[in-house]
């Protein structure tokens, strides 16, 4: 039994770096992308290769094994363990030195690929690997499971650029391995030496052979590469702390052959035969995990081809030519960029997709990555069929055909005896397949748990004893990362589903993607960490709390892990009371960038209110919570009572503001939005009895949601002149009628005032309630606005709703949180934006034209749930230019107003909204249709932003004038 108060004692007595032993350090780390799961003692986060040595005294002291961990990618389970995890992200993530005439660099192990990109792309230089994950896997991890990526066929796989490396042993050595010997332990030579025989004949000829340890590295006539032979050992040999890698010339242009084929068998047959033309990738996939087709040829497979030159014509002129070449069934060459970028992001997201079968139903990793000779993949594909089939299984083929490696998520149920035994049985069937097919059992994520077992199938008893006898000189006592690839834990041994309750957990959200299980829901995380990248390019949100701390337990991996972890019981036991959860939930934006961005569609934001929903049940509540999730009553009653200009005035004497603030729940920094002296409803009921009725054709319903009611209402008053200016007929939501006394007693109409304090008087989306999960009375809101709209639904209006929160909640929390009313599906189903009604419902009208360039953010809900493609025809058709950035405006509704949020909700802003207004010709216009987006602009940029239709409807009045 370790003694794990003194082990966490005596490592921050000698360790500068920090060491976590606590719930959330452990939790964050139980798994990586793979099936498997193991709950360590403890995390430290090394500063230096002192604090590795450190550590590996004191855990062989104790007896505790050590596992290094980079991005926490890896698929076969090798980046988990039961004592310490070396966690290398945090601090020795750097690039030390790029030398462009020798053209290598030096990095430490935690150094994110994307990272050594940026620096080596100044000198036209870049690392030649490149796996899909490539935003958030790390140099040590790639280096541990000699990594390959999309352009291997090109470049190899990373131990063709590893030129050196620094090692921490087990026993506290520091070697460099590298060519000749130079950094081998005692007695590596001798074995070596001792076993050229087999080493020459018992390793099969692959471009992708990643199996086993790369013993024949270590062959004279190899070079006796020490460095090379360390590359795939997955943790096992040594712990890295520092190398020199190699580095490639980047073509200075590109080209993407797509070539289709009738299914992926077919694409495989051709992938081998277009090596020759020398292409830097040969990609396969097959339509199943193309979300939408129409940009690509004809077929029901396709290879992505990608060709280099030194100009755009000689990159085309070699994407034609394999075209010609290519017995395809249709083809195109995709020369532009963006258009090349947006199609690799189909392929990248695979590993995400391909975890969901086109039925909905779940697939999970354990045989990603196996490879066969090039020349028999075609073949060996069929058989792969044959035998899934034959196991009544189901798997979509994708992955780097030109090199025969070919990924694959299978729907294996890993959730019952029965489903488990037949994983079983089937990992033994294929891997005696690949092995016939002269392949390895992987290509490219290494043996790990998930295949270790079975490299005697591949290898051989003998050579398998000799990979234990090559781990016993490296590590003697078993100390780093044991159970992986020698002396192996069985592969179906501590599955992570194993925890999970078998029941479904009692919710209030309908999760109809999952079947109504929330575990199922959580289930979906499988750990590729696209919400860990940082990078900026393009229109991606997910994930901001993440971006702005660069904590795992902030990003959205960690916070599915975590409840997991809740589900699971066993590390984290609060439930769903636990603290752990709510803390790492905290900074949550509710943004629903990962709906969206995720690629297996991870939701949090509904997720975070699912929890706080539990977690504060028959519980006071933050007082923001009563704050912020009640601000559509305050502000009824403040604009019945016409309250505005006291509230603002009262708002303005700092010592009475800072009271309200503090009562609140709301943060100092923050100033208090000034209320509208006239609700949008007021005035619209005012022009009404005016007689200006404006449009008579087709009826438009417009949703006064409370932003534009009471904060907003210039943007409802644009709207209404843009719309019937379209020749639309606007029309609002009815509202609760007036209690009448009794006929003939001469009382005036009264209003009802439990109605009106509780809200019941207009509809509403129900948002604020959502994002701090009060359900329960969203749930009650939700139905009194199905009961006023009834009548809406009756007719075949369109609902067009101005705020991009509100538009997403009526979408898709409405119908989520009432799945048993069928009127919250049609109501949904009616929700159009601005854009989408102008679009749809006025398409022969032409917005006047401005010839102005754009500055500003697309709001996150629109992004991830509505989509932004008629705003964008919409701002063309009227001469805007120009895009507007991604991200979050890190106010987000609620969030950016509550206490201990200031500094994360500025950081999200800085990261890409505030740049972009800055960077800005001072003639653009400044767009922003969420007035959480607004309120940010304002109060740190001094910046005014404007809705799309206050836009139009200041070039409409401009041009009558």
């Amino acid at each position: 039994m370790t003694d794990v108060p003194g082990l966490r004692a005596e490592l921050r007595g000698v360790v500068r770096g920090e060491v976590g032993f606590g719930i959330t350090d452990r939790a964050l780390v139980t798994m990586d992308a793979s099936n498997y799961r193991r709950v360590p003692l403890g995390v430290v986060a090394p500063r230096d290769a002192d604090d590795v040595a450190a550590v590996l005294e004191v855990c062989r002291g104790r007896g505790v094994p050590v596992v290094a961990r980079g991005g926490g990618t890896s698929i076969a389970g090798q980046a988990t363990g039961t004592g310490v995890v070396l966690d290398f992200t945090r601090h020795m993530n750097r690039v030390l030195e790029i030398d462009p005439e020798a053209r290598t660099a030096v990095v430490q192990p935690g150094l994110v690929l994307d990272r050594l990109q940026e620096a080596a792309a100044p000198h036209g230089l870049r690392f030649g690997p490149d796996p899909s994950t490539h935003g958030r896997c790390t140099l040590g991890g790639m280096i541990g499971n000699n990594s390959c990526g999309a352009h291997s066929v090109a470049w190899g796989t990373t131990a063709d650029h590893v030129r050196e490396l620094s090692v921490v042993t087990a026993r506290g050595r520091r070697l460099r391995p590298g060519p000749g010997w130079a950094g081998a332990p005692d007695g590596l030579r001798e074995l070596v030496e001792g076993e050229l025989a087999r080493l020459r004949t018992g390793f099969p000829d692959l471009p992708r052979r990643i199996s086993g340890y790369a013993l024949d590295a270590l062959l004279p006539e190899r070079g006796a590469d020490v460095a090379r032979s360390f590359c795939g050992s997955e943790g096992t040999l040594g712990v890295l702390t520092e190398a020199v890698v190699g580095l490639v010339q980047a073509p200075r242009a590109r080209a993407l052959a797509v070539l289709g084929y009738a299914d992926e068998s077919a694409a495989a047959d051709a992938a081998a035969g277009l090596r020759p033309y020398r292409p830097l990738t040969v990609e396969g996939m097959a339509r199943d995990l193309v979300p939408d087709a129409t940009a690509l040829p004809r077929g029901g497979a396709w290879l992505f081809v990608e060709t280099g030159g030194r100009s755009g014509a000689e990159a085309r002129a070699r994407a034609e030519a394999i075209v010609r070449a290519a017995d395809a069934v249709d083809a195109l060459v995709v020369t532009d960029e963006a258009a090349q970028r947006a199609l690799w992001r189909v392929r990248e997201d695979a590993s995400g997709t391909a975890t969901r079968m086109p039925d909905g139903s779940e697939a999970w990793p354990g045989w990603e990555d196996c490879a066969v000779p090039p020349a028999r993949l075609g073949a060996y594909l069929r058989n792969f069929r044959e035998l899934l089939a034959a196991h009544g299984l189901r798997g979509t083929p994708y992955g780097h055909f030109g090199d025969g490696c070919v990924h694959v998520r299978i729907d294996f149920d890993l959730l019952t005896g029965e489903g488990v035994g037949r994983f079983r049985r089937f990992s033994r069937e294929l891997a005696e397949l690949v092995v016939a097919h002269g392949g390895s059992l992987s290509g490219e994520h290494g043996d790990g748990q998930a295949r270790a077992e079975l490299l005697p199938v591949m290898y051989g008893d003998e050579t398998v004893a000799l990979f234990e006898r090559a781990k016993a000189v490296w590590d003697p006592d078993g100390l780093l990362n044991p159970g992986m690839l020698v002396r192996p834990a069985p592969l179906d041994s501590g599955l992570r589903f194993s925890v999970l309750p078998r029941e479904p957990v009692d919710v209030a959200f309908g999760y109809p993607a999952d079947g109504g299980d929330f575990s199922a829901a959580v289930r979906r995380c499988v750990g590729v960490a696209k919400c860990r990248t940082t990078e900026v390019s393009g229109p991606a949100v997910m994930c901001p709390s993440f971006r702005a701390t660069g904590e795992e337990e902030h990003s959205t991996r960690g916070r599915a892990r975590l409840l997991h972890e809740m589900l699971a019981g066993e590390l984290v036991t609060g439930g769903w009371r636990s603290p752990e959860v709510r803390d790492a939930l905290d900074l949550c934006l509710s943004c629903k960038g990962c709906r969206s961005d995720c690629p297996v569609g991870v939701d949090m934001a509904t997720y975070k209110a699912e929890f706080l929903h539990h977690h504060y049940a028959g519980r006071r509540r933050p007082a923001a919570h009563y704050a912020m999730g009640g601000l559509p009553v305050w502000l009824r009653w403040a604009a019945r009572l016409r309250a505005a200009p006291v509230l603002d005035a009262l708002a303005s004497v700092r010592p009475l503001a800072a009271v309200a603030k503090r009562l609140g729940g709301i943060t100092p920094e923050r100033d208090l939005p000034r209320l509208a002296r006239e609700p949008f409803t007021r005035w619209w009921r005012g022009r009404r009895r005016f007689g200006a009725v404006g449009g008579a054709g087709e009826l438009v319903v417009l949703w006064p949601d409370t932003f534009t009611e009471h904060l907003s209402p210039s943007v409802g008053r644009a709207a209404v002149r843009v719309l019937e200016a379209a020749g639309l007929r606007v029309a609002l939501p009815p509202t609760l009628r007036l209690r009448r006394p009794p006929v003939g007693d001469g009382r005036s109409a009264v209003l009802d005032p439990v109605a009106l304090l509780r809200g019941r008087g207009r509809v509403c989306c129900g948002l604020t309630y959502v994002s701090t999960g009060q359900l329960d009375r969203a749930r009650t809101v939700l139905r009194r606005t199905l009961d006023l709209m009834t009548p809406v639904l009756e007719t075949g209006a369109p609902v067009v709703v101005l705020e991009p929160s509100c538009a997403a909640a009526l979408r898709t929390d409405l119908p989520e949180l009432l799945h048993d009313d069928p009127r919250a599906r049609r109501l949904a189903d009616r929700v159009l934006t601005f854009a989408e009604t102008l679009e749809r419902h006025a398409p022969g009208w032409r917005p006047p034209r401005l010839d102005r360039p754009v500055a500003g953010q697309t709001h996150c809900h629109q992004h991830a749930v509505l989509g932004d493609a008629a705003d964008r025809r919409l701002r063309a058709a009227a001469g805007l230019t120009g895009e507007l950035s991604g991200g979050c405006c890190g106010l987000a509704g609620n969030f950016g107003f509550e206490r201990g949020h200031w500094e994360v909700s500025r950081a999200c802003a800085e990261e890409q909204l505030l740049p972009s207004v800055r960077q800005a010709p001072g003639t653009a216009v400044v767009l922003a249709d969420g007035f959480s987006c607004r309120t940010q602009l304002e109060q740190l940029a001094g910046v005014r932003g404007r809705h799309l239709a206050e836009v139009l409807a200041q070039a409409l009045d401009g041009e009558e004038a």
